[in-house]
């Protein structure tokens, strides 16, 4: 969790969460279901790029709403995005970033560090993590499987089942 295994690209990371979430069952629609998931992993993407790159959340909302939701990733069409769920949650994650560390840190084995996780990971689990906290309308088993299946199309080691197991204690320790 610390490198050892390289995320997959964006594209193919894209294409297998897509498949991965096809057909599952929700409260919302198909077409809302498909929406949320684009717009989860957009929001991971969105504060990889943010913690990588030193770029504002304002800055980066403002490129994804106007140039990547109705653009592309990596030369492929992007299915559409609920866009303000995308908004509220990166919005959500950097406003609250420090109480959504400290629930995925206290959520980590002893000794271990947010930092010595990958950056994707961080954002995976910082997304997850605010979800879970913030917004109880959203199911604790969509929230996590959603995040399981994210992790799932970027690595294929152990990651998946960290990242479960991590929020799953967070979800209990925010919703009992």
């Amino acid at each position: 969790m610390t490198g050892e295994s390289k995320p997959a690209p964006l594209r193919e990371a894209y294409d297998k969460l897509l498949a991965a979430t096809e057909g599952k069952a929700a409260p919302l629609s198909a077409k809302a279901r498909r929406a949320r998931t684009v717009a989860r992993l957009a929001a991971v993407q969105a504060l990889y790029q943010m913690e990588l790159a030193g770029a504002g959340v304002e800055a980066v909302v403002r490129e994804f709403t106007d140039h990547r939701f109705d653009g592309d990733i990596e030369g492929e069409t992007l299915a559409e995005a609920d866009e303000v769920f995308f908004a509220e949650l990166v919005h959500g994650v950097v406003a609250e970033q420090t109480a959504i560390d400290g629930a995925i840190v206290h959520r980590l084995a002893a000794g271990w560090r947010l930092e010595r996780l990958d950056a994707t990971l961080r954002a995976i689990l910082r997304a997850g993590a605010w979800e879970l906290i913030r917004r109880p309308d959203v199911p604790i088993e969509v929230a996590i499987d959603e995040y399981v299946e994210i992790t799932k199309s970027f690595f294929e080691g152990p990651e998946p089942g960290f990242v479960n197991g991590a929020l799953d204690g967070i979800a209990r320790d925010a919703r009992g």
